[in-house]
């Protein structure tokens, strides 16, 4: 777990912390034979000869000291009657220990393959190789037609029909000269009446169209109050 670089220096061992760890679950060291003030003050003497500490380094030592504290506690204090609460923080401590251990061995794992230096594997076969259609053998050109036909019907079933949409132009010219027809008529009449049973574009452009025709002063608009119906009529001639 520790960095292989860091060696722990005590009276019955020498090597890698996580090698220490291993030894002692193993019940190949005795844990009351280790000191841990002697393991972290070898470490401190370590981090001290360093410009700068790594975290994965300080992570990894954390890791394993509390795994040792926890080991040696129960060693020399096996009799120690625990609270509920003091019961659960060693268990989750143990779980965070264990999936700590997992992650790193699994971080082992995909260094060994980036190592190989093969992430991607190239398939030989297809390259240079045109992309066409390669039927089975014995294929008879009839089956091949029949399954054709086939697979034109379906889609054309699956498929909606496209539905043509005729979209009818509206220009201002054209409303201008309706609307000039009627005042030639003499018509004196609402807008609201003349919009009867139109789409909402040519009603624009024929509001647009009467705009046009007031400005030229070809029609009379008259307007009793906000959003009232808009009255129609003839210009009066001048005198």
């Amino acid at each position: 777990m520790l960095e292989a670089r860091y060696e722990l220096t005590l009276e019955k061992f020498r090597g890698p912390m996580d090698k220490l760890l291993e030894l002692i679950e193993e019940q190949k060291l005795e844990i009351t034979e280790v000191s841990l003030a002697q393991v972290t003050a070898d470490f401190l003497a370590y981090t001290q000869t360093l410009e700068r500490v790594d975290r994965g380094v300080l992570a990894d030592f954390l890791v394993v000291a509390a795994r040792l504290l926890l080991i040696k506690s129960r060693a020399l204090l096996p009799n120690l009657e625990l609270t509920e609460e003091e019961r659960e923080d060693v268990k989750d401590l143990e779980t965070r220990l264990r999936l700590y251990k997992e992650f790193k061995e699994g971080a082992r794992e995909l260094e060994k393959l980036w190592a190989k230096r093969k992430p991607m594997f190239s398939r030989p076969l297809f390259m240079n190789r045109p992309v066409v259609f390669y039927p089975p053998p014995g294929l008879a050109l009839t089956k091949l037609v029949l399954a054709l036909d086939k697979l034109a019907k379906t889609l054309k079933e699956a498929l909606p029909e496209a539905q043509t949409v005729r979209r009818i132009v509206i220009t201002l010219e054209e409303k201008i000269a309706e609307l000039g027809r009627r005042i030639t008529a003499g018509m004196s009449e609402s807008f609201r009446s003349i919009a009867l049973n139109r789409s909402r574009e040519e009603i624009i452009v024929l509001f647009l169209a009467l705009l046009h025709l007031a400005k030229d002063r070809l029609l009379h608009i008259d307007q009793s109050e906000h959003f009232s119906d808009i009255m129609i009529s003839k210009p009066e001639a001048s005198s």
